[in-house]
């Protein structure tokens, strides 16, 4: 099979998966390419060399990404259901839709929508069918991605209840722009998950605890200029700028855990 058919493969099951999957992602494109151009770095001999040698078949980081508009489904408001650290949230959609009914619908499916990309992962390693394996590691990274966005944790994720309206993007597409050439990230060497599905309530623990700095920080860059400018991004780089590295760091470590850890699952075939 010639090359752009190759690529032209993986992108139809991309958007296969994406659409399976519901609407698309917290961070804007400059984000996840760096998230996941890190966290094949992260990845041991016997798994790097296939991410490498296979980067640009990866939807998001081809020649021709195209990065979906984000969407509710992607985003898991726990401060909705309860106070942080969310130690009795269930670890289940079934029990999460038996807790809370509606409301648990409402905020929103992240948790679950990383098992069941994990758990496709896993399937396909085992099948050892290389394009099912890249687009389903790129998404799987992007949901990863995504639970380490403070803000798709929070009933306030737009600013809205701060006062603070349009902090989204600004937060998660805008400052990752404006800091593309300075984004420099440092996650640690991918491991071994013992509990894929508890570790995703680790990370949102490991997140939320972001947020109240982040809108401080944010209202500190903002306050005495009438707009978002040029020299508002600069301040906001300087406020927030290591939040955002920071997140984007972990994120690169764990998505490089998930999948090393669906490929230790699948026996660890041998890829090429």
């Amino acid at each position: 099979m010639s090359q752009p058919l190759k690529l032209l493969r993986v992108a139809a099951l991309a958007a296969a998966i994406m659409l399976a999957g519901g609407p698309a992602r917290a961070w804007g494109p400059i984000a996840h390419q760096a998230v996941n151009a890190h966290a094949i770095d992260t990845l041991p001999k016997g798994l790097k060399p296939f991410y490498k040698n296979h980067r640009l078949e990866m939807p998001s980081l081809s020649p021709e990404a195209v990065v979906p508009e984000e969407g509710v489904d992607r985003r898991f408001a726990a401060d909705r259901l309860m106070s942080f650290p969310f130690a009795d949230m269930p670890h289940t959609e079934a029990d999460m839709k038996a807790k809370f009914g509606e409301a648990g619908e409402k905020a929103g499916r992240l948790p679950w929508l990383i098992e069941q990309s994990y758990q496709r992962l896993v399937d396909a390693f085992k099948a050892n069918d290389k394009n099912r394996i890249l687009a389903e590691s790129d998404q799987l990274a992007g949901f990863v991605a995504d639970l380490h966005n403070p803000l798709a944790l929070t009933d306030n994720a737009d600013g809205q209840k701060t006062e603070q309206h349009g902090l989204w993007v600004r937060f998660s597409t805008r400052l990752p722009e404006a800091m593309q050439n300075r984004l420099k990230l440092d996650p640690e060497t991918a491991r071994y998950l013992d509990n894929p599905r508890d570790y995703v309530f680790a990370m949102i623990n490991d997140t939320y605890v972001w947020l109240d700095n982040l809108l401080y920080q944010e209202d500190l860059a903002h306050r005495g200029q009438g707009g978002y400018t040029e020299l508002y991004y600069e301040m906001l780089e300087q406020r927030a700028g290591r939040i955002l590295r920071d997140r984007l760091s972990e994120a690169a470590g764990d998505v490089g855990s998930y999948w090393y850890s669906a490929w230790t699952a699948a026996g660890r075939p041998e890829l090429r």
